[in-house]
């Protein structure tokens, strides 16, 4: 049988080593807290500007109105990036690759907007509209500024982001920061990875250009210099609706393929001009975006502000340093506190 008395000091001496401990811990949190304080107001806190677009970047001008939903792009893809089939089981009819979203098998899809009893096309009221769903290639990507490995990076001259499978980690912060929700993880793979649209960068060797334009039969995707599809979209805008034109298909630059067509009723906005920080692909409709699913963003990338708050709390090893100076700080008070308890008991 214990000593009840033994039993009583032991109680008193644990509870008066716990609150010396929670001391300790606020002691330790707060000192810790200043000294972050002290870094933080040491480092340049201004955010950075905004990343420029090069005037040879590369991308993709989407017209939702010369869509005709034939999905060739989704399919062309799949064939040009070694994409596997998915299998859509989650729907009343079961059937295989017709990805409902782009993902870690899928890097670009064509969706479809609904509305009413959809007599007319490209109508907000009653109609319906197609849209298309791929990487933005963000003029200052967020997904590249929050990747710690480079696994993700911008090219400084086409301005392409691409992905190096080899230096990823696995972490998904890419995910977590795109605002469009591009990129995509492969859980059900032993060796998982992140999927998302390169712009088909592999096919530039030969002398080809993105898959999606390639094969598109109306010119609803068109490939070029990002600054002429600017010019090409500016001059569609121009145009009075109801009247005849010309639409280029495929390439701007390149061999002409250009039909005559009928010019839509345009909403006044060029998705992705100013967007984010602006994007590389940019996108015309006869619907407003945010029917389409495309977010209204303002024109600054989380990236200006995100990467100078890295940028402020790791310079100089602030953040490291803080917290070991907040470790030693609670084992020195613990380790002095542990040897004056140990010197006053004789149990």
């Amino acid at each position: 049988m214990e000593n009840p008395e033994r039993l009583q000091r032991i109680k008193k001496r644990i509870e008066g080593v716990s609150a010396m401990d929670r001391r300790n811990f606020f002691k330790a949190s707060l000192a810790g807290s200043a000294a972050l304080a002290a870094g933080a107001a040491s480092c340049p806190a201004a955010a950075r500007e905004s990343h420029t677009i090069s005037p040879d970047a590369l991308g993709l001008l989407y017209d939702s109105t010369l869509c005709i939903g034939c999905k060739a792009c989704v399919a062309a893809c799949k064939e040009s990036n070694e994409m596997p089939p998915e299998f859509q089981a989650n729907t009343e009819q079961p059937y295989w690759d017709m990805p409902l979203d782009i993902s870690g098998k899928t890097l670009t899809v064509i969706k479809v907007y609904r509305h009413g009893t959809m007599d007319k096309k490209d109508e907000e009221q009653n109609g319906y509209a197609f849209i298309k769903k791929s990487c933005m290639h963000c003029v200052d990507p967020s997904c590249v500024s929050a990747c710690p490995v480079s696994a993700m990076n911008k090219d400084p001259k086409t301005g392409v982001v691409s992905y190096s499978k080899e230096a990823c980690i696995g972490c998904r912060y890419c995910v977590a920061a795109c605002p469009f929700g591009v990129p995509r993880f492969t859980y059900d793979q032993t060796f998982p990875q992140i999927s998302k649209c390169q712009l088909c960068k592999h096919r530039w060797k030969d002398g080809k250009y993105s898959a999606c334009a390639e094969v598109c039969p109306t010119g609803a995707t068109l490939y070029g210099k990002v600054t002429d599809l600017k010019q090409e979209a500016a001059r569609r805008r121009a145009l009075k609706p109801g009247s005849q034109t010309s639409f280029p298909r495929g390439q701007l630059g390149g061999p002409d393929q250009s039909y005559p067509g009928v010019v839509a009723k345009y909403v006044d906005h060029l998705y992705g001009e100013k967007e984010f920080g602006g994007t590389q692909m940019v996108m015309l409709s006869g619907v407003p975006f945010d029917k389409l699913g495309y977010l209204d963003l303002p024109p600054r990338s989380d990236a200006v502000v995100t990467e100078t708050l890295q940028h402020t709390l790791y310079s100089g090893l602030v953040m490291p340093l803080v917290f070991l100076g907040v470790l030693g700080y609670a084992a020195k008070r613990n380790l002095k506190q542990y040897e004056e308890e140990k010197g006053g008991s004789h149990d």
